[in-house]
């Protein structure tokens, strides 16, 4: 069974709670679930894991026990070409997630470094949009190309 990796950076642990005009009000234990319920119906294993280190979520990515990343590095995405080089340098696929629409907000957020290492960036769906990156990574994994068609 094709194994996929979420990773949830900072501050992802306050979701329900944090802004929620912009982040909604669904926890990030919420999200997880759904995913695992989804993962299931989609033939595929899923692992996640939330931190507010960078260096942990450096070190998650170079372990080798996932097939495909799915990544919302939060701010990090913004600052971190670390993050960005330990992508690159696994060679694994990976999906950029976020909540909000990052290319409609302030400035600073609109430029990705995990943007140029990804297969693809998933964003402005709120939680749907960790649900649209699981289903492209079903799709991914299986060898066809994601699309929209169920």
């Amino acid at each position: 069974m094709p194994k996929v990796k979420v990773i949830h950076g900072p501050n992802l642990n306050l979701l329900g709670k944090r802004e929620t005009l912009v982040y909604g009000t669904v926890a990030l234990a919420e999200i997880d679930s759904a995913m695992k319920n989804l993962a299931g119906r989609l033939g595929l294993e899923i692992s996640s894991m939330q931190t507010n280190s960078e260096a942990e979520i450096v070190d998650s990515i170079q372990k080798s026990d996932y097939d495909l990343l799915i990544i919302n590095a939060a701010a990090y995405t913004h600052t971190s070409i670390a993050i960005r080089d330990a992508i690159a340098a696994v060679a694994k696929p990976a999906i950029e997630v976020h909540l909000s629409n990052i290319h409609k907000r302030e400035e600073f957020r609109r430029h990705s470094f995990i943007a140029e290492v990804a297969l693809g960036q998933i964003s402005g769906f709120g939680p749907g949009s960790y649900m649209l990156a699981l289903r492209a990574a079903q799709k991914i994994l299986m060898g066809a190309e994601p699309d929209t068609a169920e």
